[in-house]
Parts: structure tokens; sequence; C-alpha cells
């Protein structure tokens, strides 16, 4: 009887011990909707960045979370729609990429928290109500490129002292492209900027097209994430026009721009893990600060250089973080 008892017990606490694990093995993955600005193949880098920052809070794709794609194609009016469509499949978070995906987000899941992946200004554009307190059901990641672009013209006019025409690539559906341009013509130093819109990715060849007759000098691509998702195109066409790119986004670099100075945005998207690790473990957005980059990465493109025919001065190699040769 002693002995019977004894199985028993142990056999008690082995299925006690088993409770727990069991309790997980049934739990289903949260359902992350992701809001994404380009195409599914060229933001493939920032979609693995966001899985590395996952996998770096312990958060294991198909264990613990799904990924629910959603891609604009570059097309902001499409936006609503697949919002919407998000919002019903009932996610418990959205990450959305740009201002109009993070607004059009907030209309139609009023109460799903959403993280904000490297944001313009997010409260100038009236997605949260400060850094500090954000408020409602929004959080995640700014970048600070309003500030960086006049650093861009002093970079290039350094590194071109000739440059006296720049083409400034900008997406007028991205309310915060108007402030950027704003941004560089107050730092113009002697510099004439030619707008150059780029409505739909469709309209790239006949853009470029458009201001060859004028034979600028460089090209400010500003930041905007369905132009980071066409880099390699935007790259390509201005090669073929002899025109140096300029951005405030590294990974522009390595695509094929000359000078590159700005946040990460594949650092931006790393970091985004962290708040969907705070807000799955019930933790509200209005109580988690937007954060900003601490680290800004200044890169140089040699292998451009040299089929450009531009020297580097020294003093801009010197205070490069990257150089690809």
């Amino acid at each position: 009887m002693l002995n019977m008892r004894r199985r028993d017990f142990v056999m008690l606490l082995g299925g006690a011990a088993a409770w727990p694990f069991a309790a997980r093995a049934q739990k289903e993955p949260a359902r992350i909707a992701f809001l994404g600005s380009g195409a599914e193949q060229s933001s493939a880098i920032f979609v693995e960045a966001f899985r590395q920052g996952m996998r770096d809070n312990d958060l294991v794709e198909g264990r613990d979370y799904v990924l629910d794609l959603r891609w604009a194609e570059g097309d902001y009016a499409r936006f609503p729609a697949l919002a919407g469509e998000l919002a019903r499949r009932h996610p418990a978070l959205i990450l959305a990429t740009t201002i109009s995906a993070v607004r059009a987000a907030q209309r139609a899941a009023p109460t799903t928290p959403i993280v904000m992946t490297s944001i313009n200004d997010p409260v100038g554009a009236g997605l949260i109500a400060s850094l500090a307190r954000p408020g409602a059901n929004t959080t995640g990641t700014a970048n600070l490129v309003q500030d960086f672009t006049p650093k861009l013209v002093e970079l290039l006019r350094t590194t071109i002292p000739t440059a006296t025409v720049i083409v400034a690539l900008f997406n007028p559906a991205n309310p915060s492209n108007r402030k950027l341009m704003d941004s560089a013509e107050t730092a113009s130093m002697g510099v004439t900027f030619q707008p150059m819109e780029l409505k739909t990715p469709v309209e790239l060849d006949a853009a470029f097209t458009a201001v060859a007759p004028q034979r600028p000098d460089a090209l400010l691509v500003m930041a905007d994430a369905t132009l980071m998702d066409m880099r390699e195109r935007v790259v390509t066409l201005a090669l073929r026009h002899r025109l140096p790119i300029i951005s405030s986004y590294p990974e522009f670099t390595d695509a094929g721009a000359l000078i590159g100075y700005g946040p990460s945005r594949r650092d931006n998207y790393r970091r985004c893990a962290y708040y969907v690790k705070k807000i799955l473990d019930g933790t509200k957005p209005s109580d988690l600060p937007v954060e900003q980059p601490t680290r800004i990465e200044l890169s140089i493109n040699l292998k451009t250089a040299k089929i450009l025919h531009i020297s580097i001065p020294d003093s801009v190699l010197a205070r490069a973080d990257r150089v690809l040769e």
C-alpha cells in the first residue's frame, strides 16, 4: 500500500510539472500583422532584421508568433484596404512602416497596439502625442532624418565642391518629405534644388528622363519607405545618368549610392522587436516611449566614386563608419 501511494505521488508530481509545458504547447502563436509600403523581395532585409530582433528577445517564429504580411508595393492608396484586411484577422499588434501605413492602421484598428518602424517625425505627423508619452495605441521607433538632411548637403558639397544643382527625389504621398525638402533648402549653401516627384514606382524611368536635360550634379533621395524599397532601380538609373546619390539611409550605399548618412533602418526594425515583446507581455503602447536612434552612420561607396570619377576627400573618409570598396 505504501509503495502504491509513493508511485501515485510521483506520478502526480510528474503530471503537475508537465502542466505548464502542456499549456505552453497549446497556446497559439500571436498573430503579428505587418503593413509594408514596398514589395516583399526588396523589403526582405528589413523583415529579416525584425525576425532577428525577435530571436534576440527569445521569441521564435511559429512557436511564439506568426507574421501576417501585406505589401502596398509603393501605392499608398492601398493602405486603408490592407489595414482593414489585417484588422479583420484580429492581430495581437500591427507593425506599420510609413506615416500613411500607421495612419491607416490607427483608423482600421483603433484599439489594436501599433508599432511604428523608423517613422519620420511622428509627432509632427500627428501620429502620437509626444515621444515620451505617445498616448493611445501607438508607439515604436522614430528617426531624426530632418536633422541629418542638412548634414547630407554639407557632405556633398565637401565631396563635390562644384555641385550647384541637386535633384531631390521625394514621394508626395509622404507628408514628411516636404519638410525634408525645406530642411535641405535651409542648408542649401548656394545649391539649387530641383524637385523630382515620384507618385508611383512605375513613374521612375520617366522621372529620370524628365530631369536629365537639366544636367544636375547629384541626386538627394529623401527618406521614404517606398524610395528605400526601390533603391536598386534608383541607383541603376542614377548611375546611367552619371548622378551621384546621397541618402539618409546607409542601406542605400550598399545598393550603390555614393554617400549615406543617418540611422540604420535595419537597426530600427530590429529594435521594434523590443516593443513587440513588451506588448505581448502586457505593457500598454501608451506606456512605452518612442525611441530615436542613438547611432548615426556615415557610409561611403568607393566603387561608385571610381565609376563616377569622384575623389573622396581624406577628411570625409576619416569620418566614415563604413567604406565599401
